[in-house]
């Protein structure tokens, strides 16, 4: 899938199937494993969250709900059957419905940009994941010449986890 934004970027999507434990197993490995590479939060218009972690975040399960916990601050995503609630309505709202690997390109910060993002059940986005840019150092200073190979761990997660 192909959007084009007002801004006058495009963004291409490459589907994850949510269905089953293949979220949780895909955000289990970028926040225990590659916790240092990334950068999370929701960006939506008006507002861009650009969250580092300083050390490796704890990660658990209860209810359908993985929790990222740095000690000073956590947060929750709902990522499998959630049963705490009255309502199943209210339990397939709370629960990824759309996840996708995710480039964008013609952007003011950067030619291009590699994520990962995940919707809820209403179509709200609940967080993107953002990787390593070859246009950048690991202080977000740009690079002279792009590091092509930054892009590595986004291409391996997106071979693995995209449907194809």
């Amino acid at each position: 899938m192909v959007v084009r934004e007002l801004d006058g970027t495009v963004t291409s999507y490459d589907e994850v199937d949510v269905d089953g434990d293949r979220v949780e197993r895909l955000l289990t490995e970028l926040f225990t494993e590659h916790w240092a590479a990334i950068t999370v939060g929701p960006l939506i218009e008006g507002a861009a969250y650009e969250v580092r972690f300083a050390a490796a975040p704890k990660v658990s399960m209860l209810d359908g709900y993985m929790t990222i916990d740095t000690g000073a601050w956590h947060f929750h995503l709902c990522v499998g059957d959630h049963r705490g609630t009255r309502s199943p309505e209210l339990g397939r709202i709370r629960r990824v419905a759309r996840c996708a690997f995710f480039t964008t390109e013609g952007g003011s910060c950067a030619p291009t940009t590699w994520g990962l993002r995940l919707w809820n059940g209403r179509g709200e986005q609940m967080i993107t994941i953002l990787f390593p840019s070859p246009h950048f150092d690991e202080k977000w200073e740009r690079l002279a010449e792009p590091r092509w190979e930054k892009t590595e761990l986004w291409r391996a997660l997106r071979r693995r986890y995209a449907i194809a």
